[in-house]
């Protein structure tokens, strides 16, 4: 979701809030991803092209969290002044060299560690946004390694071959997506409809208990 890069920007705050997603203080982002963790704001956006394939970023091997580990498109924190949405359109050109429009679709709490090294504690947001496949992608070096398009069949695929090679947070923004409010399930039926079938959200659901217990995330 949204983990400390390692290495870069070790000087931003990120915003602390309490269970019910409320600010209560800000804090140096290194100290907020320590063992411990402490619970904040965070987002992981999910770009789509119009034929429904999303848009999945390799974690640089740099990063102290997961590195080398495949997420969703960008994931990241939102600072003070910030939305959701207004964060993750920040970051978009900051990670992948692009622009794009963002809609807000639910969040989720979670917390956990990450080998002996710090550890996940956040209430992300999920967001989506949708660009034309052909869009031309200038990964920014330290932040993303690798990109690929993938539809909802071949993701399942993967992530049964593979499954510890995917970031948590992005397994559970992926099994929740059916808990979006039904205006953006309507809008955006023709491209969410094959991340939604009940298939493929159970079989993401499997996985997710490879890396956390169910009592270690909730939907907000």
């Amino acid at each position: 979701m949204a983990p400390y890069s390692g290495g870069r920007d070790v000087s931003e705050y990120v915003i602390l809030v309490d269970e019910n997603d409320c600010q209560i203080g800000l804090e140096e982002k290194v100290k907020c991803h320590l063992p411990d963790g402490k619970l904040h704001r965070a987002f992981t956006a999910l770009i789509f092209d119009k034929s429904g394939n999303l848009l999945l970023t390799r974690r640089a091997k740099e990063k102290m969290l997961w590195p080398g580990d495949w997420d969703g498109t960008v994931a990241s924190h939102p600072r003070e002044s910030e939305t959701y949405i207004s964060s993750a359109q920040r970051r978009m050109p900051e990670e992948l060299g692009i622009s794009c429009d963002m809609e807000y679709m639910l969040k989720f709490e979670y917390h956990i560690p990450y080998k002996n090294v710090g550890s996940e504690n956040e209430i992300c947001a999920v967001l989506m946004g949708v660009v034309d496949a052909q869009t031309k992608l200038s990964p920014i070096n330290g932040e993303i390694d690798e990109t690929l398009w993938v539809s909802a069949a071949q993701l399942l695929q993967y992530i049964k071959n593979t499954p510890k090679a995917y970031c948590p947070w992005m397994l559970i923004a992926l099994a929740v997506l059916d808990k979006s409010d039904d205006t953006i399930l309507e809008k955006h039926a023709s491209i969410l409809s094959g991340w939604t079938d009940t298939k493929i959200r159970d079989s993401i659901l499997e996985a997710i208990k490879i890396h956390l217990s169910d009592e270690q995330w909730r939907m907000r």
